[in-house]
């Protein structure tokens, strides 16, 4: 399948712009295999429901069920593999003099593919804080104890993500909000469009001029606003677009 065809105005914009954001969620983590967060309910976990893993209460009611579950998507995310897609993005970084990646996806694949100032809006399955003082911890015990103990206070650790009923991390939002407003360009990136107050970071580019442009293969709520609206798989449209834009002679794929 080929890529969706790229507008002229977009591979033009893109070229000048010095100010670029770019928010992504699941569906490029989907390309390299890592399953979406109800996707990933699977084999011994397929009786769970999600939700009820992913919040402050199930985890006081059961920290160990809830540090196993996490423990078991860390393994299955190490498994993966960034694609061409977050390469496309670190590739992008490196050509526009002000770039922001916010992400809401926990797995670190972005990292891992070399991308630097990103904003992990919802956290990161490879860290862990301390679930008494809200602390983060670099490092703890790789004992038998499961959740182990934070070295600090000695209370229990827990992953260091979002859960439901919680807020986001005031900081990373603040500048998440900042790039979104003074972008020149705003890319959403394999998102639903649908989990605030990530969704309603495209409509503040979109309210201080810049142009938005989503790569989704399918629409979403956010499809009929945006400047450019790009139906494909992110690993494809994106290395697509760094052709057009950046490589010498680069010529749009048929």
């Amino acid at each position: 399948m080929s890529a969706a065809p790229l507008p002229a105005e977009l591979v033009t914009r893109l070229r000048a712009a010095r100010r670029v954001a770019v928010l992504t969620g699941a569906g490029i983590s989907a390309e390299s295999g890592v399953p979406t967060f109800r996707e990933a309910q699977t084999g011994l976990w397929a009786r769970y429901n999600p939700e009820e893993l992913a919040t402050p209460e199930a985890f006081r009611r059961n920290p160990k069920l809830v540090w196993e579950w996490y423990a078991w998507r860390r393994e299955r995310v190490r498994q993966a593999e960034p694609n061409a897609g977050h390469r496309a993005l670190v590739e992008i970084e490196r050509r526009v003099p002000e770039f922001t990646l916010i992400t809401q996806n926990v797995d670190g694949l972005h990292r891992r593919a070399g991308s630097h100032n990103i904003l992990e809006l919802h956290g990161n399955l490879f860290r862990a804080k301390c679930f008494s003082e809200d602390r983060p911890v670099e490092s703890w015990p790789d004992g038998d104890e499961s959740p182990p103990r934070c070295p600090r206070c000695g209370g229990l650790l827990r992953p260091d993500v979002v859960w439901f009923g919680e807020t986001l991390p005031a900081g990373p939002l603040r500048a998440a909000e900042h790039a979104a407003a003074t972008a020149e360009i705003f890319f959403s990136i394999g998102t639903s469009a649908l989990v605030y107050p990530a969704a309603d970071l495209p409509f503040k580019a979109l309210a201080t001029g810049a142009a938005v442009v989503e790569i989704n293969p399918q629409p979403t709520p956010l499809s009929p606003h945006v400047t450019f609206s790009l139906n494909g798989a992110a690993g494809e449209i994106l290395p697509a677009l760094v052709a057009r834009v950046w490589e010498p002679g680069g010529q749009q794929r048929p």
